[in-house]
């Protein structure tokens, strides 16, 4: 896990997405890609729709490339290695495209505040198209803590190949917990998760609930918040991004965690 790769857009996650991404760069020992993107504007209008469309499309050039500047000054008095690319596409088309050497790719979880970019729906595409974790954080975070992770465990594939997948990430942690709530359903018993941590000399406590008729991301909520973890492993769309697009639990992680998210597809 030594490719991380960060989008650079002019929006309101751009500075916690920038902390994660360097904290998480050093504490790996990796190689930071920015991927700087510029998203074309859509200009509907009448006979000068054409003219209105090329002022708006300098303009979105113009903004985009003073933000680039001003993250490339920044990046170059960090410790850390750092290279770039410019795209002109949608966003997620841009970190999709980006994506196929990364590892970890660092996006928000949503940002609430109207007109901006609609970043859950971003962070869903890029999971289940570039098929790569990505770490979806809060727009207010100003530091990627390592030291308590907590694994959503729910037995199925998502979930497990998230965890092999996170394997150098939860060895900075201090502590690691695989969280699951019995409800009936087949998959990998958590106790073999953290067998299979052992032998990557991480070990994890396992802590098992019944189920008490609550929705799993309220579950998930309530334990990161009695063992105060720092962040949150787990599978997403498990049930395929169609059927979760009502209501499912990844929608609803991604649209109120207050902890930084580690997602895989």
């Amino acid at each position: 896990m030594k490719n991380i790769l960060l989008l650079v857009h002019d929006d309101q996650g751009q500075e916690a997405r920038l902390q994660a991404a360097l904290d998480l760069t050093r504490a790996l020992s990796g190689h930071l890609n920015c991927v700087e993107v510029t998203v074309p504007p859509v200009a509907v209008g009448d006979f000068y729709s054409g003219a209105g469309a090329a002022m708006l499309t300098e303009m979105e050039y113009e903004r985009e490339a003073q933000n680039a500047a001003k993250i490339e000054d920044r990046l170059a008095a960090e410790d850390v290695s750092w290279s770039r690319v410019e795209i002109v596409d949608t966003i997620a088309g841009a970190v999709i495209d980006a994506a196929k050497l990364a590892d970890l790719i660092v996006l928000n979880r949503q940002l609430d505040s109207f007109p901006q970019a609609n970043m859950r729906d971003i962070a869903s595409r890029v999971l289940t198209q570039a098929r790569k974790p990505i770490v979806a954080v809060p727009e207010t975070l100003q530091r990627f803590e390592l030291g308590r992770a907590l694994i959503a465990w729910d037995g199925g594939e998502s979930c497990a190949s998230t965890m092999r997948a996170c394997v150098p990430l939860l060895a900075l942690a201090a502590e690691v917990q695989v969280f699951t709530a019995r409800d009936g359903a087949n998959g990998a018993d958590p106790n073999e998760a953290a067998e299979y941590l052992s032998r990557h000399d991480i070990h994890a406590e396992v802590v098992v609930i019944e189920n008490r008729g609550l929705a799993a991301d309220q579950l998930i909520a309530e334990e990161a918040a009695r063992w105060q973890a720092d962040y949150v492993v787990m599978g997403a769309y498990g049930r395929g991004r169609l059927m979760e697009a009502f209501g499912g639990v990844t929608k609803r992680m991604l649209t109120n965690s207050k902890l930084p998210l580690v997602l895989g597809h």
